[in-house]
Protein backbone atom coordinates (compact mmCIF):
# COMPACT_ATOMS: atom_id res chain seq x y z
CA UNK A 1 0.00 0.00 0.00
CA UNK A 2 1.26 3.48 -0.82
CA UNK A 3 2.30 5.44 2.24
CA UNK A 4 2.73 9.16 2.77
CA UNK A 5 6.18 10.48 3.64
CA UNK A 6 5.14 12.39 6.75
CA UNK A 7 8.52 13.96 7.48
CA UNK A 8 9.07 15.22 3.91
CA UNK A 9 5.81 17.13 3.48
CA UNK A 10 5.37 20.37 5.42
CA UNK A 11 2.63 20.07 8.02
CA UNK A 12 3.58 23.12 10.05
CA UNK A 13 0.02 24.41 10.27
CA UNK A 14 -3.12 22.28 10.13
CA UNK A 15 -6.14 24.57 10.30
CA UNK A 16 -9.55 23.31 11.38
CA UNK A 17 -12.46 24.73 9.37
CA UNK A 18 -16.07 23.94 10.42
CA UNK A 19 -17.87 21.98 7.74
CA UNK A 20 -21.00 23.94 8.59
CA UNK A 21 -19.40 27.34 7.90
CA UNK A 22 -19.49 27.94 4.14
CA UNK A 23 -17.84 31.36 4.48
CA UNK A 24 -14.90 29.96 6.44
CA UNK A 25 -14.39 27.11 3.97
CA UNK A 26 -14.42 29.58 1.09
CA UNK A 27 -11.76 31.69 2.81
CA UNK A 28 -9.63 28.57 3.32
CA UNK A 29 -8.94 28.50 -0.42
CA UNK A 30 -6.46 31.35 -0.07
CA UNK A 31 -4.88 31.04 3.35
CA UNK A 32 -1.29 30.01 4.07
CA UNK A 33 -1.95 26.76 5.95
CA UNK A 34 -0.06 23.64 4.93
CA UNK A 35 -3.13 21.55 5.70
CA UNK A 36 -6.87 22.26 5.79
CA UNK A 37 -8.95 20.05 8.09
CA UNK A 38 -12.67 20.31 7.29
CA UNK A 39 -14.31 19.40 10.57
CA UNK A 40 -17.55 17.45 10.89
CA UNK A 41 -17.09 16.69 14.59
CA UNK A 42 -16.54 19.18 17.43
CA UNK A 43 -17.16 22.35 15.41
CA UNK A 44 -20.55 21.20 14.10
CA UNK A 45 -23.79 21.14 16.09
CA UNK A 46 -25.78 17.87 16.02
CA UNK A 47 -28.73 19.39 14.17
CA UNK A 48 -26.59 20.40 11.17
CA UNK A 49 -24.26 17.36 10.95
CA UNK A 50 -25.80 16.08 7.70
CA UNK A 51 -25.69 19.48 6.01
CA UNK A 52 -22.09 20.02 7.11
CA UNK A 53 -21.11 16.61 5.76
CA UNK A 54 -22.55 17.40 2.36
CA UNK A 55 -21.03 20.87 2.21
CA UNK A 56 -17.55 19.76 3.30
CA UNK A 57 -17.46 16.77 0.97
CA UNK A 58 -18.69 18.87 -1.96
CA UNK A 59 -15.94 21.38 -1.22
CA UNK A 60 -13.23 18.71 -1.11
CA UNK A 61 -14.49 17.03 -4.29
CA UNK A 62 -14.14 20.36 -6.12
CA UNK A 63 -10.40 20.39 -5.31
CA UNK A 64 -10.19 24.11 -4.45
CA UNK A 65 -7.22 24.08 -2.08
CA UNK A 66 -4.36 23.79 -4.54
CA UNK A 67 -1.15 22.42 -3.02
CA UNK A 68 -2.61 22.30 0.50
CA UNK A 69 -3.13 18.90 2.05
CA UNK A 70 -6.85 18.37 2.58
CA UNK A 71 -8.29 16.32 5.43
CA UNK A 72 -11.85 15.59 6.56
CA UNK A 73 -12.36 14.97 10.27
CA UNK A 74 -15.36 12.71 10.69
CA UNK A 75 -17.40 11.94 13.78
CA UNK A 76 -16.39 8.99 15.94
CA UNK A 77 -17.07 5.60 14.31
CA UNK A 78 -19.45 4.61 17.11
CA UNK A 79 -21.56 7.74 16.80
CA UNK A 80 -24.78 8.03 14.81
CA UNK A 81 -22.95 10.04 12.13
CA UNK A 82 -19.63 8.22 11.95
CA UNK A 83 -20.28 5.64 9.23
CA UNK A 84 -22.12 8.06 6.93
CA UNK A 85 -19.28 10.54 7.40
CA UNK A 86 -16.70 7.90 6.50
CA UNK A 87 -18.51 6.79 3.34
CA UNK A 88 -19.09 10.36 2.17
CA UNK A 89 -15.47 11.30 2.86
CA UNK A 90 -14.22 8.35 0.81
CA UNK A 91 -16.33 9.50 -2.14
CA UNK A 92 -15.03 13.07 -1.80
CA UNK A 93 -11.43 11.87 -1.99
CA UNK A 94 -9.42 14.03 0.44
CA UNK A 95 -5.74 13.37 1.12
CA UNK A 96 -6.68 11.89 4.50
CA UNK A 97 -9.58 11.10 6.79
CA UNK A 98 -9.08 12.08 10.44
CA UNK A 99 -10.88 9.85 12.95
CA UNK A 100 -11.47 10.92 16.58
CA UNK A 101 -11.73 8.97 19.83
CA UNK A 102 -9.41 6.13 18.81
CA UNK A 103 -8.34 3.90 21.71
CA UNK A 104 -6.91 0.66 20.26
CA UNK A 105 -5.07 -1.02 17.42
CA UNK A 106 -8.17 -3.10 16.66
CA UNK A 107 -10.06 0.06 15.75
CA UNK A 108 -7.37 1.00 13.24
CA UNK A 109 -7.56 -2.45 11.66
CA UNK A 110 -11.36 -2.23 11.38
CA UNK A 111 -11.21 1.24 9.86
CA UNK A 112 -8.67 0.04 7.32
CA UNK A 113 -10.97 -2.81 6.28
CA UNK A 114 -13.91 -0.40 5.98
CA UNK A 115 -11.92 2.02 3.84
CA UNK A 116 -10.80 -0.75 1.51
CA UNK A 117 -14.33 -2.13 1.29
CA UNK A 118 -15.64 1.35 0.45
CA UNK A 119 -13.30 1.52 -2.53
CA UNK A 120 -10.96 4.17 -1.10
CA UNK A 121 -8.07 5.12 -3.34
CA UNK A 122 -4.71 3.67 -2.29
CA UNK A 123 -3.39 7.16 -1.65
CA UNK A 124 -6.08 7.98 0.93
CA UNK A 125 -4.36 8.15 4.32
CA UNK A 126 -5.82 7.53 7.75
CA UNK A 127 -5.08 10.06 10.47
CA UNK A 128 -6.27 9.56 14.04
CA UNK A 129 -6.87 11.78 17.04
CA UNK A 130 -4.92 10.85 20.15
CA UNK A 131 -7.19 12.28 22.83
CA UNK A 132 -8.27 9.46 25.12
CA UNK A 133 -6.33 8.07 28.11
CA UNK A 134 -6.68 4.53 26.76
CA UNK A 135 -5.06 5.64 23.51
CA UNK A 136 -2.02 6.80 25.46
CA UNK A 137 -1.80 3.46 27.25
CA UNK A 138 -2.07 1.65 23.88
CA UNK A 139 -0.03 4.12 21.85
CA UNK A 140 2.74 1.74 20.73
CA UNK A 141 0.33 -0.92 19.44
CA UNK A 142 -1.78 1.72 17.70
CA UNK A 143 1.29 3.13 15.94
CA UNK A 144 2.49 -0.34 14.96
CA UNK A 145 -0.57 -0.83 12.75
CA UNK A 146 1.05 1.62 10.30
CA UNK A 147 3.08 -1.34 9.01
CA UNK A 148 -0.02 -2.93 7.45
CA UNK A 149 -2.68 -0.19 7.24
CA UNK A 150 -3.26 3.32 5.90
CA UNK A 151 -2.38 4.91 9.23
CA UNK A 152 -0.15 7.93 8.53
CA UNK A 153 -0.51 10.50 11.33
CA UNK A 154 -1.27 11.14 14.98
CA UNK A 155 -3.08 14.40 15.79
CA UNK A 156 -3.11 15.32 19.46
CA UNK A 157 -6.46 16.24 20.97
CA UNK A 158 -5.28 18.02 24.10
CA UNK A 159 -8.66 19.55 24.96
CA UNK A 160 -10.38 16.16 25.09
CA UNK A 161 -7.38 14.66 26.85
CA UNK A 162 -7.63 17.32 29.56
CA UNK A 163 -11.34 16.57 29.98
CA UNK A 164 -10.88 12.80 30.15
CA UNK A 165 -7.89 13.00 32.52
CA UNK A 166 -9.58 15.58 34.79
CA UNK A 167 -6.34 17.51 34.26
CA UNK A 168 -5.66 21.21 34.68
CA UNK A 169 -4.43 22.76 31.44
CA UNK A 170 -1.59 25.03 32.59
CA UNK A 171 0.57 27.18 30.31
CA UNK A 172 3.46 24.71 30.45
CA UNK A 173 1.14 21.74 29.72
CA UNK A 174 2.74 19.84 32.59
CA UNK A 175 -0.20 17.42 32.80
CA UNK A 176 0.36 16.30 29.21
CA UNK A 177 4.14 15.98 28.94
CA UNK A 178 4.04 12.20 29.25
CA UNK A 179 1.19 11.77 26.78
CA UNK A 180 2.74 14.12 24.24
CA UNK A 181 6.19 12.54 24.46
CA UNK A 182 4.88 8.98 24.27
CA UNK A 183 2.81 9.87 21.22
CA UNK A 184 5.75 11.46 19.41
CA UNK A 185 7.98 8.50 20.27
CA UNK A 186 5.44 5.98 18.98
CA UNK A 187 4.88 8.02 15.82
CA UNK A 188 8.59 8.22 15.07
CA UNK A 189 9.08 4.52 15.78
CA UNK A 190 6.65 3.64 12.98
CA UNK A 191 7.13 6.49 10.50
CA UNK A 192 4.04 8.52 11.32
CA UNK A 193 3.51 12.26 11.27
CA UNK A 194 2.93 13.81 14.70
CA UNK A 195 0.82 16.98 14.88
CA UNK A 196 0.42 18.92 18.13
CA UNK A 197 -2.93 19.98 19.60
CA UNK A 198 -4.69 23.34 19.36
CA UNK A 199 -4.03 26.52 21.34
CA UNK A 200 -7.36 27.88 22.53
CA UNK A 201 -6.70 31.58 23.19
CA UNK A 202 -6.79 33.23 19.77
CA UNK A 203 -5.74 36.63 21.16
CA UNK A 204 -2.70 35.38 23.12
CA UNK A 205 0.08 35.44 20.53
CA UNK A 206 2.87 35.10 23.09
CA UNK A 207 1.23 32.02 24.58
CA UNK A 208 0.79 30.51 21.13
CA UNK A 209 4.45 31.15 20.30
CA UNK A 210 5.59 29.50 23.53
CA UNK A 211 3.42 26.44 22.94
CA UNK A 212 4.60 26.13 19.31
CA UNK A 213 8.21 26.31 20.49
CA UNK A 214 7.51 23.67 23.13
CA UNK A 215 5.88 21.41 20.54
CA UNK A 216 8.80 21.71 18.17
CA UNK A 217 11.25 20.92 20.97
CA UNK A 218 9.20 17.80 21.78
CA UNK A 219 9.44 16.62 18.16
CA UNK A 220 6.13 17.60 16.59
CA UNK A 221 6.43 18.81 12.99
CA UNK A 222 3.38 21.04 13.16
CA UNK A 223 0.33 22.11 15.08
CA UNK A 224 -3.43 22.11 14.66
CA UNK A 225 -4.99 25.58 14.73
CA UNK A 226 -8.45 27.01 15.25
CA UNK A 227 -8.06 30.44 13.60
CA UNK A 228 -6.17 31.89 10.61
CA UNK A 229 -4.64 34.53 12.92
CA UNK A 230 -2.48 31.74 14.38
CA UNK A 231 -0.96 30.73 11.04
CA UNK A 232 1.95 33.13 10.76
CA UNK A 233 3.38 32.25 14.17
CA UNK A 234 2.94 28.53 13.64
CA UNK A 235 4.48 28.50 10.17
CA UNK A 236 7.48 30.51 11.34
CA UNK A 237 8.30 28.35 14.34
CA UNK A 238 7.86 25.00 12.61
CA UNK A 239 9.96 26.06 9.61
CA UNK A 240 13.71 25.34 9.60
CA UNK A 241 15.62 28.54 10.32
CA UNK A 242 18.03 29.95 7.71
CA UNK A 243 20.90 28.83 9.94
CA UNK A 244 19.53 25.29 10.15
CA UNK A 245 19.11 25.14 6.37
CA UNK A 246 22.62 26.45 5.72
CA UNK A 247 24.10 23.97 8.19
CA UNK A 248 22.14 21.13 6.58
CA UNK A 249 23.47 21.97 3.13
CA UNK A 250 27.01 22.18 4.51
CA UNK A 251 26.69 18.70 6.01
CA UNK A 252 25.26 17.24 2.81
CA UNK A 253 28.01 18.84 0.72
CA UNK A 254 30.73 17.57 3.03
CA UNK A 255 29.56 13.96 2.84
CA UNK A 256 29.23 14.23 -0.96
CA UNK A 257 32.84 15.24 -1.45
CA UNK A 258 34.73 12.41 -3.21
CA UNK A 259 37.49 12.54 -0.60
CA UNK A 260 34.94 11.74 2.13
CA UNK A 261 33.31 8.79 0.39
CA UNK A 262 32.73 5.94 2.82
CA UNK A 263 33.49 7.99 5.92
CA UNK A 264 31.10 7.79 8.86
CA UNK A 265 32.35 10.81 10.77
CA UNK A 266 33.44 14.22 9.47
CA UNK A 267 34.28 17.62 10.91
CA UNK A 268 31.83 20.17 9.49
CA UNK A 269 32.00 23.81 10.58
CA UNK A 270 34.06 22.76 13.57
CA UNK A 271 31.63 20.09 14.74
CA UNK A 272 31.98 16.32 14.69
CA UNK A 273 29.27 15.14 12.30
CA UNK A 274 28.06 11.56 11.90
CA UNK A 275 25.83 9.78 9.40
CA UNK A 276 22.83 10.35 11.67
CA UNK A 277 23.42 14.09 11.26
CA UNK A 278 23.48 13.59 7.50
CA UNK A 279 20.05 11.96 7.67
CA UNK A 280 18.74 14.89 9.73
CA UNK A 281 20.30 17.35 7.29
CA UNK A 282 18.61 15.72 4.31
CA UNK A 283 15.24 15.94 6.04
CA UNK A 284 15.73 19.63 6.88
CA UNK A 285 16.82 20.40 3.34
CA UNK A 286 13.83 18.54 1.89
CA UNK A 287 11.36 20.35 4.14
CA UNK A 288 12.92 23.73 3.35
CA UNK A 289 12.75 22.98 -0.38
CA UNK A 290 9.08 21.95 -0.14
CA UNK A 291 8.21 25.10 1.80
CA UNK A 292 10.02 27.30 -0.72
CA UNK A 293 8.27 25.60 -3.63
CA UNK A 294 4.76 26.21 -2.30
CA UNK A 295 2.84 28.92 -4.22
Amino acid sequence: MAKNLPLLRPRRSCLYMPGSNARAMEKAKAIAADCIILDLEDAVAPEVKAEARQAACDMVAARPFGHRETVIRINAPGSEWGRDDLMAAVRAGPDAILVPKITSADEIERLNVELDAAGADESLALWVMIEMPLAILNIASIAATARTTRLAAFVMGTNDLAKEMLAVATADRAAFHTALSLSVSAARAYGLAAIDGVYNDISDHDGLRAECEQGRIMGFEGKTLIHPAQLETCNAIFSPSPHEVAEAHAIIAAFEEPANKGKGVLKVNGKMTELLHLEQARRIAAIAKAIAAAP
